[in-house]
């Protein structure tokens, strides 16, 4: 059971970060009839620009938890397919019609909608404590051994104790640099600038919720306003500024599906959010007493979506091989290293890919052959819907009573 003595709590697992993947380990593991604390830095899920695909395979495994339907009642856009518009013409990528799963399709869908929908779920386990503007200080060890955390809850301190931590802090993650894992990092040679513009009258339905990219630019359908993602060379940020930000708006006017004019309420750089993409892998997510699963483990580039689903699975694995010796009261370092051992190949070939489409080595003004194979092949669209839709390797929950 979980106990509170003074400042300090007890539990069988502290999961760092209320991201996707530590909201779903942390209702699967309250699920199992575990205790389970998530300290989440912020005092709600309320962030613009948050990764909001949910991918069939995160779709599915809400089915085997018997969440997909009411999951699905939340606002949200489907696509059965993913559409590019590569010189002039417009081409499916990938095609979900195919997929052996219940649903066939992407679902976007706010990310701060998917968060509350699974603190809400997980919160009926009485097991399950979940504490906002709660921040990460440090790892607590015994015996050089990680035995919890210790967080800040304003000015006043607050220790965890417990069986294992789990860092699901993302990409900036304070618990692997704490715990000292080290790993590589393959840049990335593009950034992103993400912005939002009100819809209007007269602007195209675009029923598909995902339009793009057109080039360099994306569109997402959020219902009553666009979400843009203009894609710039790494290090570009300050050039740009420096031009001014209407000469920024004339340059996204030339790929975007809006003229310079229609952007006029883009009229502060605060209005942007610049996301530095990085391609990162730990070499070893562990080390005893502490797990690393998702961005803490493996930063990926938004190329496809596929960070939020990556980071399910990661949790599900690690769900399905921690719940028995955490009921057991002791966590070995074996059983953690067989939590990597199953999501390392899927890691290592969805950023394989992702390094492989981002590469600079060809000039962006080349056209990309990929859209005129798969108007040779179309089976490759399928084959494009599998690797986006599911990955390269699927899980599914275990314990579920």
């Amino acid at each position: 059971m979980q106990t509170t003595e003074g400042k300090q709590l007890t539990a069988d697992c502290c999961i760092v970060g209320g991201g996707p993947a530590g909201l779903m380990l942390g209702y699967l593991l309250a699920r199992a009839g575990l205790s389970v604390v998530v300290i989440e830095k912020h005092p709600d899920f309320l962030r613009d620009f948050r990764g909001d695909t949910i991918h069939p395979s995160t779709l599915e495994i809400m089915r085997h938890l018997g969440l997909l339907d009411e999951l699905l009642t939340l606002p949200h856009q489907r696509a059965e397919k993913l559409q590019a518009e590569v010189a002039g013409q417009e081409v499916t990528m990938a095609d979900f019609s195919r997929l052996p799963v219940q649903c066939r399709f992407i679902a976007f869908m706010p990310q701060w909608d998917f968060l509350n929908f699974l603190a809400r779920k997980a919160a009926a386990f009485t097991g399950f404590t979940l504490l906002q503007s709660t921040a990460f200080d440090d790892l607590l060890y015994e015996k050089d051994v990680v035995a919890g955390v210790k967080t800040l809850q304003g000015n006043e301190s607050l220790t965890i104790r417990t069986s294992l931590v789990i860092g699901a802090d993302g990409r900036h993650s304070q618990v692997r640099t704490k715990a000292g894992l080290r790993g590589k990092s393959f840049g990335a040679p593009r950034d992103v600038l993400w912005f939002r513009l009100d819809k209007v009258a007269d602007d195209p339905e675009w029923g598909m919720g995902h339009k793009g990219p057109k080039q360099n630019f994306i569109v997402i359908d959020r219902g009553d306003y666009w979400q843009c993602g203009y894609t710039i060379q790494k290090g570009q940020w300050d050039e740009l500024k420096l031009a001014g930000l209407d000469a920024l708006k004339h340059s996204m006017a030339q790929v975007a599906p809006f003229s310079a004019t229609r952007m006029a309420e883009l009229d502060a750089w605060d209005k942007l959010k610049l996301l530095s993409i990085r391609i990162d892998r730990l070499d070893h997510w562990m080390k005893p007493g502490v797990l690393c699963i998702g961005d803490a483990a493996h930063a990926m580039s938004p190329i496809g979506g596929v960070g939020v689903n990556l980071a399910i699975q990661d949790a599900v694995a690690a769900a399905n091989y921690l719940i028995p010796p955490l009921k057991k009261g002791h966590v070995t370092l074996r059983d953690l290293q067989k939590v990597q051992q199953r999501r390392q190949f899927p890691t290592v070939a969805t950023q394989f890919l992702q390094i492989k489409m981002s590469s600079n080595k060809r000039k962006r003004t080349t056209p990309s052959k990929v859209p005129q194979m798969i108007g040779r092949f179309p089976f490759l669209r399928h084959l494009f819907g599998r690797l986006i839709g599911l990955g390269f390797r699927t899980e599914r929950p275990r314990y579920m009573d």
